[in-house]
This record gives structure tokens, C-alpha cells and sequence, in this order.
């Protein structure tokens, strides 16, 4: 059986700058994955053969990212019981806020776990794929731990010198 991963797809290609985040996040956490662009409205069938495929293959997470109508995680929710994380991409004349409402009111028993619009909530999707399959996996919970530990860090690194100048000023 292969290693588990998590399948980030794009509902198109001008996604990627935005999940960029997400791939990067993945990567410094050594989280294997595969990246695809396909469409919830375009290529339903594709989509639903691709999820259907990853599952059987060791998917433990989908992170979906959308604009617009933004239908991408929640055709994916709806053929998965795998957790699916949407991301709302930040394009079109409403800046992401119709992609946002697309992807987060699901109907009861068809989550989607919902981030900010755009590349912090892209971020954010990597981390909490990390977060869900360390559940299973004490190395990774291990290096979320001391990721977040040294995000602590630098944070209070920092206040140190805004405390430094302030008190020479």
C-alpha cells in the first residue's frame, strides 16, 4: 500500500499562484501529494472518476480550491466521505466573497471544511491537511508541533525588538 497523501485540486490553472501556499506548506512538512486541475462543472465526470481513483489509491485529504461559483469541494464532498478542505480563490468582480459562500454553506452530512478567501487561506488548507493526517501519525504531529512552536518564536522575537526600539526612542 502506498504512502497516504493529499490531493490538492484547482478548478483551473489560474488557481495555482493561489495554491502555491498550499503545496508549499505540504512540502516542508515531506507530505506527498498530487495536484490537478479539474472542474466540478466542465468535467464532472472526470472529477468524479479522479476522486474515486485517489481514495482507492491512499487519499487521506482533499483540499479543493475554487473562484465564482466555486462548486469544486462540494461535488468533491459529495462523492467522498475523506475529509475535503475548500479553498475560496480571490478572483472575479466579488474577490472571492461568492466563491466564500459557495464552498461553506454545504446542506447537513456534506462538510467542507472552509478557509479564508485567497493564498492565507491556501496556507491554512496545507496546515490543516498536516493537522489531519498527524492524527494517525506521531512523526508529523511532532513537526507540526515544533512548526507552530517556532512560528511562537519568531512572533516573540519579534515584540523583542519593537520593545528594543521603543525604549531607546
Amino acid at each position: 500500500m502506498s504512502k497516504p497523501f493529499v490531493a490538492v485540486l484547482m478548478g483551473s490553472d489560474s488557481d495555482l499562484p493561489t495554491m502555491q501556499a498550499t503545496l508549499d506548506v505540504l512540502k516542508t512538512f515531506d507530505i506527498q501529494f498530487e495536484a490537478k486541475v479539474t472542474s466540478a462543472h466542465r468535467t464532472p465526470a472526470a472529477t468524479h472518476a479522479y476522486v474515486t481513483d485517489a481514495e482507492a489509491r491512499g487519499c487521506k485529504v482533499f483540499i479543493c480550491a475554487a473562484g465564482l461559483a466555486a462548486h469544486l469541494a462540494g461535488a468533491v464532498a459529495g462523492i467522498t466521505t475523506r475529509p475535503v478542505i475548500g479553498v475560496p480563490v480571490d478572483c472575479g468582480p466579488l474577490q472571492g466573497h461568492d466563491a466564500l459562500l459557495s464552498t461553506v454553506m454545504m446542506p447537513g452530512g456534506v462538510p467542507v471544511a472552509t478557509v479564508a478567501i485567497g493564498s492565507a487561506g491556501a496556507k491554512n488548507a496545507g496546515y490543516l491537511a498536516a493537522q489531519m493526517l498527524a492524527v494517525g501519525d506521531d512523526v508529523l504531529a511532532q513537526r507540526v508541533k515544533e512548526e507552530r512552536a517556532s512560528s511562537a518564536e519568531a512572533v516573540q522575537a519579534k515584540d523583542a525588538k519593537l520593545q528594543e526600539k521603543l525604549a531607546n526612542v
